[in-house]
């Protein structure tokens, strides 16, 4: 069986270890200007950007036997239709994860960037198709549409695009989208539709899931939870007449021995402020049932890394560390890649891997883990 690994590109910028508290990679940070201009001694601009060290980390991922990377889209990140087109000249083999949440874009003008990206790259671009999680954060884009209807509205969107993409002519009258005799012209009708990875974990997300994704997402969850949901969402696929992989994003701390990996966990964990701290204990915003799902893992009160290990080689702090999802991998590089091989025989077909400093951890994790997880030297030669 072969297996798909992604790794992420830290659009947003990183500190150097989980250890340190200071991003200096990258200059998407407050109150650090400073960074814009370094690289010289004393000061000033060196003519290497944040782009070209973007570039280096998809570079090293390519050459360490991941198929690509996801270019995270946050508030606080540059635009990831507009990185892809740019590291897409960095690299040759390296594939785009393009995450955006439909509803923001025309689907028909999708279809018509994404073709164009495709003709372009060689066919190098994947969908993460993110419906958003409610709240103030789905406010921050100007979207106040409930969590249903933003389910259905992803679902028109998609069906927008995979219609026209055919080369029309292409009607459609839905609740959000309403096109006629739309289509794209020779020869972008003629490319490869993208992949697409598909995250959500309520009834409405599974059901668009179940309708448009070739790989369903989700954060690691405890394996149980997983394999339950696996379930769902390939039965409510099955219904359709069609077949859907599963992928889980996870962000892992893997070294030569457990102590190392647990030492630098704890590190990590002891550099967090009393004000993360406290938010991390705390109710979020949004409706998001994913992010709900997280949150039932932490616990209730929080003295140590101790308290966060949920079961052999789980830590549910990385959010403390970096932000984002909280359930992560630690251990030794045999350790993280048992615990992969027993998500692949609970079901996931792909992964999307992560550590900071995410430019070393390129080279240690494709050099170290990728190798002992089975399934990864059959993705390697189908992709040569």
């Amino acid at each position: 069986m072969a297996i798909d690994f992604f790794w992420r590109i830290p659009t947003h910028g990183e500190p150097s270890s989980h250890r340190a508290r200071t991003p200096f990679r990258g200059d998407w940070f407050p109150g650090n200007d400073n960074l814009r201009q370094a690289g010289l001694g004393g000061g000033g601009a060196d003519g290497f950007t944040y782009i070209d060290y973007l570039a280096e980390i998809a570079r090293a991922a390519e050459i360490s036997g991941f198929q690509g990377g996801l270019i995270p889209s946050f508030p606080m990140t540059d635009e990831p239709w507009a990185i892809s087109a740019l590291l897409a000249r960095e690299t040759r083999t390296f594939r785009f994860m393009i995450p955006f949440q439909p509803g923001f874009l025309n689907p028909v003008v999708a279809a018509r960037m994404t073709a164009s990206l495709q003709r372009a790259t060689g066919g190098r671009a994947l969908y993460n198709v993110i419906t958003g999680g409610g709240g103030p954060a789905q406010l921050w884009w100007g979207d106040s549409a409930g969590h249903d209807d933003r389910y259905t509205r992803t679902t028109e969107f998609l069906d927008v695009v995979r219609g026209v993409w055919r080369g029309g002519p292409f009607s459609y009258q839905g609740k959000f989208y309403q096109v006629e005799d739309a289509g794209l012209a020779t020869p972008l009708s003629e490319q490869d539709f993208p992949e697409i990875y598909f995250s959500g974990s309520s009834d409405a997300a599974l059901g668009s899931a179940s309708k448009h994704a070739d790989y369903y997402l989700t954060w690691l969850e405890p394996f149980e939870q997983l394999r339950e949901k696996f379930a769902r969402v390939h039965e409510k696929t099955a219904l359709l007449g069609r077949k859907i992989k599963c992928a889980v994003r996870v962000d892992i701390v893997a070294r030569a021995t457990e102590e190392e990996a647990w030492d630098e966990v704890r590190k990590g964990f002891e550099a967090v402020d009393a004000a993360t701290l406290r938010q991390f204990l705390g109710a979020d915003g949004g409706d998001s049932v994913g992010a709900a799902r997280q949150r039932g893992n932490r616990p209730t009160t929080l003295n140590s890394y101790k308290d966060l290990i949920t079961a052999p080689n789980i830590w549910s702090g990385f959010n403390l560390l970096r932000g984002g999802q909280t359930q992560g991998i630690v251990g030794s590089y045999q350790q993280v890649a048992e615990r992969l091989d027993e998500l692949v025989q609970l079901g996931a077909d792909a992964f999307i891997l992560a550590s900071t400093p995410h430019l070393e951890e390129a080279y240690r994790v494709g050099e170290e883990v990728l190798p002992l997880v089975r399934g990864h030297t059959a993705a390697l030669l189908r992709a040569a």
